[in-house]
């Protein structure tokens, strides 16, 4: 693993930043391309980016903090800032952006749907690309395993403080093929959406179905306080119910629309 690129003087250069980056730099690039497809502007993304980059780390690090160890992290502050050694849950990101997404998009006076359809592409590779970065640091890493391609971490990783020297699964890279599948699914169905909305909404289901599998492997997953129910399972069954029912609700919309629209209609 390589949780350090280099060092230079006081500067480190941390692989799990790297990989942050990288995300943010190709996401921006293929939403920046879509919305010149879809009409939206580009400038809207580029502005937007910056505000969902910042709420998105916010919201991953607050859900991380309060579902892992809330009353540690009061007790030792300083570790919120941590975020290079892991502790960022996508699902807070999630919900960081998508606020953030509403409140931009109605100050912008553009379509929400519009814009989350044109984001859904970029936000399932740069949460693959991240998967990387969780790889280079053991983070995000699964439960001991005998199989073949078991990932024995180096000493001084998360992984190796929870389960020493025993092969695990690699969720990272588990998670990672299955959101680079998602990714090459949606680019090639992004032109063919029933309504404003459903690119998204799809994302979102699609997502939440292979993190609800990746999890099953997961060794150091987030449970609801008090239980054995592990939060990303949990919260992954909400999103694909509500988007369904939101799906149902805006085909509805549309076919009322379109059959308002037909002069051939009494």
């Amino acid at each position: 693993m390589y949780p350090v690129l280099f060092k230079l003087g006081h500067f480190t250069l941390r692989s799990y930043g790297v990989m942050i980056a990288t995300a943010f730099i190709v996401g921006l690039y293929l939403a920046r391309k879509e919305a010149r497809r879809k009409g939206i502007g580009e400038e809207n993304i580029v502005n937007f980016s910056l505000y969902a980059l910042i709420a998105g780390i916010v919201g991953a690090r607050l859900y991380y903090i309060i579902f892992y160890d809330l009353s540690n992290y009061l007790s030792h502050p300083a570790e919120i800032f941590s975020i290079w050694k892991g502790g960022l849950a996508i699902h807070g990101g999630i919900i960081g952006g998508l606020l953030t997404a509403i409140w931009f998009a109605k100050r912008q006076k553009i379509s929400f749907w519009k814009l989350s359809d044109t984001l859904a592409p970029s936000l399932i590779i740069g949460q693959a690309i991240g998967r990387i970065g969780c790889f280079l640091i053991g983070g995000a890493y699964g439960t001991p395993t005998q199989l073949p391609w078991g990932i024995v971490f180096p000493k001084g990783t998360p992984a190796s403080f929870a389960y020493g020297s025993q092969p695990l699964h690699p969720t990272e890279l588990y998670e990672m093929l299955l959101d680079f599948s998602i990714f090459l699914f949606l680019w090639k169905w992004r032109k063919k959406g029933k309504y404003d909305g459903y690119l998204f909404l799809l994302y979102l289901i699609l997502y939440s179905g292979i993190r609800f599998f990746v999890e099953i492997f997961r060794g150091d997953s987030l449970y609801i306080w008090g239980t054995s129910l592990k939060t990303a399972q949990v919260i992954g069954i909400l999103i694909i119910v509500i988007s369904l029912l939101i799906m149902r609700f805006l085909s509805s919309s549309k076919r009322r629309n379109d059959k308002g629209q037909n002069p051939n209609d009494k």
